[in-house]
């Protein structure tokens, strides 16, 4: 099934990303040290890291159909972003990411509620995410979205935003068709 390039919730768009968002991406969230702390991606140093992000968007999006979605209020304004990451066909990834003026305000569970209400109607049978132990709001957030922990995936993901660059132990989080 082909994703649709934008979604709209209550009071968010979702769309995948364009070359123009660069400049916007790379200033919002994606070179700000706090807000990458506990991604598994580098924070980007220059602009041609977040256009490097484009690429790679754009080939998930070729391949799949799928892909990074950019967070938008109604009216423009960047908040993050967010999507889904096949692995086969019945299952895939998700994550987020919100600029810090945009935490504590309801986006990443309303946008991850839209994703992943998008990955079952496209038939994904396991949506899955994981996010470092001491990330207490992301957790937060995956709970609020049907997702269950699963377990701990031990020294499983380099943070390399964090002092340590060793694998950290991970919790898995997954929704699961049928027990939404």
């Amino acid at each position: 099934m082909r994703t649709p390039e934008k979604l709209e919730t209550a009071r968010l768009v979702l769309r995948r990303p364009h070359p123009g968002d660069a400049a916007a991406i790379f200033e919002r969230y994606a070179a700000d040290p706090e807000v990458t702390r506990f991604m598994g991606w580098p924070r980007h140093e220059s602009l041609a890291d977040t256009k490097a992000f484009l690429a790679f968007s754009d080939a998930l999006w070729g391949r799949w159909h799928a892909g990074p979605y950019l967070i938008l209020t109604r009216d423009g304004a960047l908040l993050g972003s967010t999507g889904l990451e096949f692995e086969t066909p019945y299952r895939a990834m998700t994550g987020y990411v919100l600029a810090r003026d945009a935490w504590g305000r309801g986006y990443a569970t309303e946008a991850l509620k839209a994703v992943a209400d998008l990955a079952h109607r496209a038939g994904v049978e396991r949506l899955y995410a994981v996010c470092h132990t001491e990330h207490r709001a992301s957790q937060r957030v995956l709970e609020k979205c049907g997702f269950e922990r699963e377990g701990v995936l031990r020294r499983y993901l380099e943070f390399p935003n964090l002092s340590s660059r060793a694998p950290a132990d991970v919790f898995c989080y997954a929704r699961v068709s049928g027990r939404q």
